[in-house]
């Protein structure tokens, strides 16, 4: 039942709420409970108060010659009007009237609550001494049930103590408000249960679609489709979730086309050399080459392995970059020396592209701490790719300068083809290669430019890329100055 977390979040949401409306029942039923009682004590106090008072008065304008119990037995009907007057106020309350040994002596009220016609005098005692009593109970088990007791001593002028003034009042009216409050904040707190129950399960609804879309979605990339998308509303954390979950969707199809173009150039870059190599030895083992020619096709044969050679390197220098096999040994050297080098070793390519070289540097000589094998690779890269992407007769420019922050910049720029803004953002995947460029590099896989991020970033550094399609390409990295001279 609750293994979903829709279900868990709505039974939460719902407990919850439920746990807050009992408690806010508790504590507004604590509150109006305290306050009836309080008024109820003050309204007893006003009432017996006021009782006493016209009592003694009363007693006191009296000839005198009777004693108090006489007094009140003889005047039950004067001394129930009088007391009337001040129970008009609320009928609920029954007086009770005792002497001094707690016999009762006149009732105003309900005589039928009484059990028995004497108060204890244990109560008696604790009301003359304390001179005011307040409790809820049955008054010592001389009513029926419990009730909230008040009492007051009566006493004559001279001082002394005849009898008492003893106030119940029924609890059935506090009940009453407390059952009714009850009741209502009940009826609310399940109206409002129920409309939150809607509210929240619209909600949760809402918060775990999207997740279902996902697990679906996952579900089909295990089996090799890429293509589901997570629908996105709105701009909260979910949809951010769906966003990035979008996008893993994305790369995750952008890099199995890559996979696939890897494998398929793989095949052909492999099968075109093996194949170009065996038809010309098996030629000159039959004899269908003459020996004049024998040389020539050797040379061929020579360039077909080489080519191999290449393809087997890049794809182990892939292995051992992603293992964290290579290791790289940081060490200073002259970045601008190293690149007049590379750009030396190309000489013979720059002349048949008959290209413009430039070599900018803010100084002749940049001290730079790297893996000096490493960059050497990563700018023999860059060079021999803007060679391969230039025009003819075109800008082949290398630029190295010093920046803040104690980094140098080093620009491969050339004029050319340029890459389209539509690949940009993946030159440095894995396995790519454009289409215009497949037409021009008939000797590489797409692992050049992975290779080179890789080194980079090995090492703590940055490159990227900008291009102006038709026009020229600028591939700039970044290397860190040695400092301290």
């Amino acid at each position: 039942m609750f293994k979903s977390v829709f279900a868990k979040y709505l039974t939460a949401i719902c407990i919850l709420i439920l746990a807050c409306f009992l408690i806010l029942a508790w504590i507004i039923s604590s509150v109006v409970r305290n306050y009836a009682v309080e008024l109820k004590r003050n309204e007893m106090n006003w009432s017996c108060s006021t009782t006493v008072s016209l009592v003694s008065l009363t007693y006191g304008n009296s000839d005198g010659s009777s004693s108090f119990s006489d007094f009140i037995l003889s005047n039950k009907s004067k001394l129930a009007d009088i007391i009337g007057t001040v129970l008009e106020r609320d009928e609920s309350v029954t007086v009770l009237l005792t002497d001094s040994a707690g016999f009762v002596l006149l009732v105003c009220g309900d005589r039928e609550i009484l059990t028995q016609e004497a108060v204890p005098q244990s109560i008696v005692s604790s009301i003359a001494e304390e001179n005011e009593y307040m409790d809820r109970g049955n008054v010592g088990g001389s009513v029926e049930r419990d009730y909230l007791t008040y009492a007051r001593p009566i006493f004559t002028e001279d001082g002394s103590f005849e009898g008492t003034a003893i106030l119940l009042s029924s609890a059935d009216e506090e009940r009453t408000l407390i059952k009714t409050l009850t009741e209502t904040i009940v009826m609310s707190s399940l109206w409002v249960l129920l409309a939150a129950m809607i509210a929240v399960y619209f909600i949760t609804d809402r918060v775990v679609d999207p997740l279902r879309g996902m697990t679906s979605a996952v579900k089909r990339f295990g089996k090799g489709d890429f293509k589901m998308r997570v629908p996105i509303n709105g701009r909260d954390e979910i949809a951010d979730l769906g966003a990035a979950f979008n996008h893993m969707a994305e790369s995750l199809e952008h890099t199995e086309k890559m996979r696939n173009m890897f494998l398929a150039n793989v095949s052909h870059d492999l099968r075109t050399p093996m194949t170009t190599i065996s038809g010309f030895i098996d030629g000159i083992n039959s004899g269908a080459i003459p020996p004049e020619k024998h040389g020539y096709y050797l040379n061929v044969i020579s360039g077909e392995v080489h080519r191999l050679s290449r393809l087997v390197s890049e794809l182990l220098d892939l292995s051992k970059l992603e293992s964290g096999e290579r290791k790289f040994n940081a060490t200073p050297f002259d970045v601008c020396e190293t690149a007049r080098l590379i750009l030396i070793s190309f000489e013979q390519k720059i002349n048949e592209k008959r290209l413009d070289v430039e070599f900018l540097s803010d100084e002749d000589s940049i001290t730079v701490v790297a893996d000096r094998d490493a960059i050497y690779q990563v700018l023999y890269n860059l060079v021999d790719n803007a060679i391969k992407f230039a025009r003819d007769g075109g800008i082949l420019r290398v630029e190295i300068r010093r920046k803040p922050g104690g980094k140098a910049t080093v620009s491969v720029f050339n004029e050319g083809e340029g890459i389209p803004e539509a690949d940009l953002p993946y030159v440095f995947d894995r396995f790519y290669k454009s289409d215009k460029s497949r037409g021009l590099d008939k000797n590489g896989v797409g692992l050049g430019l992975y290779i080179v991020k890789t080194i980079l970033e090995a090492q703590g550094e940055t490159i990227s890329v900008e291009s102006n399609p038709g026009e020229n390409c600028e591939f700039v990295f970044t290397l860190t100055e040695r400092t301290g001279e």
